[in-house]
């Protein structure tokens, strides 16, 4: 008879640190990051600081995220976006934690890895705006859903 294997406990994560400044990053700063900074201020905003940039410039802020977040009672209608250069500029990029929700944005952060000491997650996160032949209900729907995964993410992930 095979003796017993000896009791195991769970495999060990390394526990990881407590998020003092985290950054957001997507493509433009219009819809994924925008809404991921607004949602991790409203919940996080006195605990940790939180910013969001695109890699690049030209788009507005969109009105449906702005709608979507509102639904919650969040208020991102005074965001403006920016990209991770003229954040840089303005306050330089001091961050524990780069959330990037695209690829583009991805590759950016590890780039920016080379000269800054910040831990990278990638959260593959769809861009509601690519929903276009449809109602306004179900394009609504659509950042209602990257509003929610976000959520429900910032929330695991910053929880102190």
């Amino acid at each position: 008879m095979a003796e017993p294997l000896p009791e195991t406990t769970p495999a060990t994560h390394s526990k990881k640190r407590r998020v003092q400044s985290v950054l957001f990053m997507c493509n433009y700063n219009a819809v994924r990051s925008a809404a991921a900074e607004a949602i991790a201020r409203a919940y996080f905003g006195k605990s940790t600081y939180v910013q969001s940039a695109g890699v690049r410039s030209g788009e507005p802020t969109d009105p449906f995220m702005i709608a979507a977040l509102d639904e919650v009672g969040i208020d991102a209608s005074r965001h403006r976006p920016r990209t991770v250069e003229e954040l840089e500029d303005w306050e330089g990029l001091n961050f524990d934690l780069i959330i990037t929700l695209s690829p583009e944005a991805h590759h950016r952060a590890l780039d920016l890895t080379h000269t800054l000491a910040a831990d990278v997650e990638y959260w593959p996160t769809p861009d509601p705006t690519l929903v276009q032949e449809a109602s306004r209900e179900q394009r609504l729907d659509a950042y209602r859903d990257v509003r929610d995964g976000l959520t429900q993410r910032i929330k695991a992930r910053l929880r102190g």
